[in-house]
């Protein structure tokens, strides 16, 4: 019986545009204009500082509360694993912060 051999697919990207795309979208997409270094401020002042950009963007196409959130879920995401739990934590309480900042506590 004869077996069916299946080509190797090269798994190499030519990178054309730097290193990450992530960072073209956090500097280029229609969402905020953030502070610099806003992700590494302690809980309360990320929160503040994430607020304060979303209602003063003209970029966003949504809410504040969700354009706000919506930045915070995507350092989180693409942070992934590398992320330490002490981090993780800060982010989730800067969401609460959010959330209270905006009247939408759960």
């Amino acid at each position: 019986m004869a077996t069916k051999r299946t080509a190797k697919r090269s798994r190499t990207v030519k990178r054309t545009s730097g290193r990450y795309w992530s960072k073209r979208v956090m500097e280029t997409s229609d969402a905020l204009d953030l502070q610099k270094g806003v992700f590494k401020l302690p809980p309360k002042k990320m929160a503040r500082s994430l607020k304060r950009s979303a209602e003063r963007s003209g970029r966003r196409k949504s809410a504040p509360l969700r354009s706000a959130m919506s930045m915070l879920s995507f350092y989180e995401n693409r942070a992934g694993r590398k992320l330490p739990a002490g981090r993780k934590r800060q982010i989730a309480q800067a969401k609460q912060e959010l959330r209270r900042l905006f009247g939408k506590e759960r």
